[in-house]
């Protein structure tokens, strides 16, 4: 193979060592040498990887996405060597040569040649940001989770406060779930802990409060009304420290907010998954292939065999996911128009798929140009071909037996 990098090193990383292979030009001038080396991943481990690679004075280290390992092995080379991060199946080992050793031999090879494609890495800042804007998103999936174990604890007391009162969680529900963890049973005293609009609902209040809420429930509904009360605090704690985290990417989050169904939230998430440079992506067509919204290629002989998505960011796709069903609940929007457009013949799954698509699609030309989102209209599809929109109103009122004659209306 043909030398591109000349000289390479190649990291098959573990969680307890990596295996180092460098190959660089022969001492005596003719041909290639290799070495290979082993070492802890311990930060003095990994401080002596630095310093040997540095010896054999490497330009470009490359080593696979092996999980969360090879972060701290980036953290400690990234500013010394080219990092490149690639994807594990694309350097698959030759069935029957699988050992630490010609794992990283191999990977050294292909890099040498210039076979790999490096993995998006984004810079420091964007990497602190979606520890934290992950670490959030978890503790608010399983707030969800303990909310969803108190109603089927209170399902088992009989007590159906969850039929009357839309949110048990509210004041009203609270202080009525604090009473009974607290030892008040009378439904009637209960009844009146209610607040506001939920007054006018007393008599079905006493109803559904009347149950068997014995001493068990009462520790079980206390450990998780305890809870959520932490989960509350620590998604409030994180909150503050994205904010403080966003610093020069705030105008991000506010530029990605105009976007139909991307709140501050959700901005957030897509400003720490993708960042605020597109040079990385030459196109929307490369970010939407790279956050596995779009159609995968498999042809052989003419003939299309698969059309599934890559993998992207699980991350990402929960919050394009939040984000394209808020969008086709916005009344007269393009999104909403191209849902509706598409769901009769695609489905509601691939519908929502193209929305998002459109949405990364928005956020790459938005960044790129520093616009806000320019809004088309609902009867976008109208206005686009007014003529197609006619003959397809014609062609259905003659489907039902009318007889239609147009005629062009006068200012």
């Amino acid at each position: 193979m043909e030398t591109v990098v000349e000289r390479p090193g190649a990291l098959d990383v573990h969680k307890a060592q990596v295996t180092a292979c460098v190959r660089v030009p022969a001492r005596e001038g003719k041909g290639r040498e290799q070495h290979v080396a082993e070492f802890q991943t311990t930060v003095a481990g990994l401080l002596t990887l630095r310093d040997w690679l540095a010896a054999h004075h490497v330009t470009q280290v490359t080593m696979e996405a092996t999980g969360v390992f090879w972060k701290p092995v980036w953290a400690i080379l990234e500013d010394e060597f080219e990092l490149l991060l690639v994807n594990a199946r694309h350097v698959k080992q030759v069935p029957g040569r699988k050992t630490d050793v010609s794992d990283a031999e191999w990977i050294c090879q292909l890099a040498e040649a210039g076979l790999l494609k490096a993995s998006f890495v984004p810079p420091k800042p964007i990497r602190a940001l979606r520890n934290l804007t992950r670490y959030r998103k978890t503790q608010i999936q399983e707030r969800a989770r303990e909310a969803n174990r108190l109603h089927k604890a209170l399902e088992d007391t009989g007590i159906k406060l969850d039929c009357v009162a839309s949110d048990i969680l509210g004041a009203s529900g609270r202080a009525m779930l604090d009473a009974l963890v607290a030892g008040t049973t009378d439904p009637e005293v209960l009844a009146e802990l209610a607040k506001g609009k939920l007054r006018r609902k007393l008599p079905q209040l006493r109803e559904a409060l009347e149950g068997r809420f014995e001493r068990h429930h009462a520790l079980v509904i206390g450990a998780i009304l305890a809870h959520l009360d932490f989960l509350d605090e620590q998604i409030d704690q994180l909150s503050d420290a994205i904010e403080e985290q966003l610093g020069p990417f705030a105008s991000g989050v506010r530029l990605a907010s105009t976007i139909p169904g991307v709140k501050a939230r959700t901005g957030e998430v897509m400003v720490a998954e993708i960042g605020t440079d597109m040079h990385r992506f030459p196109s929307p067509g490369h970010l939407a292939s790279w956050a596995g919204r779009c159609p995968g290629n498999d042809q052989s002989a003419g003939k299309r065999r698969s059309g599934r998505s890559r993998k992207g960011s699980k991350w990402l796709g929960i919050a394009l996911e939040e984000a394209a069903l808020a969008a086709v609940a916005t009344k007269d929007s393009y999104l909403q128009a191209q849902y509706q457009r598409l769901r009769p013949r695609i489905g509601h799954g691939r519908a929502l798929g193209a929305v998002k698509h459109s949405i990364l699609n928005a956020y790459w030309h938005m960044f790129t140009n520093g616009e806000v989102y320019r809004e088309l209209g609902g009867d976008y599809y109208q206005r686009r071909d007014p003529e197609r929109q006619i003959r397809r109103l014609i062609t259905q009122l003659e489907r039902l037996g009318q007889h239609v004659t147009v005629e062009t209306a006068t200012a």
